[in-house]
């Protein structure tokens, strides 16, 4: 069975010429290439010039992709009062208050994409640092998931809103969507993701800014891309 895979993977490594490819050209090729049985995410890979052991070089932010990610989120909401209502009305899956931070805390409880808080429970919240952090579930001002408008935030992440936020190595991972969407919706989502990482370029970021980009699948090849669509993204 790994003999079958290996010779998968080869072919399709095989079918990507050493060279930096067009967006629009990236896509349609990925999707040729493509063995697995399931229907596979498509991930974009950004290297940034960046030093991440400095906080005034985090690269972090949010993204609502215009044709979603192709799943829909479980979101879980910590609140009280009205807004448990609000936040069920919205379509979250998972609504309480001190209940669910207790859930949380003593089961290491995580079955959900998404935790949304009031700030009213933030002191609450901030005891489930070290079940949710590992995770990258804890709550953020930041990235729009500590609000007192749950219904709002529960709607935007169900609409395809994503988190980005760049690694020990100066990488930022972003599901763009599946294999299975047209080559159109792919390139809109990536073109949205790329614009976006643009702009959360810090301050003090100096020299080359985006320093490399490639589109992958879950078992297919990586693609380098062209770095001019990081240029046009900086014009417009």
């Amino acid at each position: 069975m790994s003999r079958k895979i290996s010779k998968n993977v080869a072919k399709a490594r095989a079918a990507v010429e050493k060279r930096p490819y067009a967006l629009q050209d990236a896509v349609p090729l990925l999707q040729k290439v493509k063995f697995a049985k399931f229907d596979e995410t498509v991930d974009l890979t950004l290297r940034l010039g960046v030093d991440p052991k400095h906080a005034d070089q985090m690269v972090r932010g949010t993204v609502v992709l215009p044709h979603g990610l192709g799943k829909t989120k479980r979101v879980a909401v910590i609140t009280s009062g009205d807004r448990l209502k609000e936040a069920e009305a919205a379509g979250a899956e998972f609504v309480g208050g001190e209940d669910l931070v207790e859930k949380i805390q003593k089961e290491s409880w995580t079955d959900f994409d998404a935790l949304i808080a009031t700030p009213d429970m933030m002191k609450s919240v901030g005891r489930l640092g070290k079940v949710l952090g590992p995770r990258g579930l804890m709550p953020n001002p930041k990235t729009g998931t500590v609000t007192s408008d749950v219904a709002a935030a529960v709607r935007e992440i169900k609409a395809g809103k994503i988190e980005f936020r760049t690694d020990k190595t100066a990488l930022v991972h972003v599901p763009v969507g599946k294999l299975s969407f047209t080559p159109e919706k792919l390139v809109e989502n990536a073109q949205t993701v790329i614009s976006s990482v643009v702009r959360a370029k810090p301050s003090a970021a100096k020299g080359k800014y985006i320093r490399g980009i490639t589109l992958s699948s879950t078992m297919g090849p990586g693609i380098p891309l062209d770095s001019s669509i990081a240029d046009l993204a900086a014009k417009a």
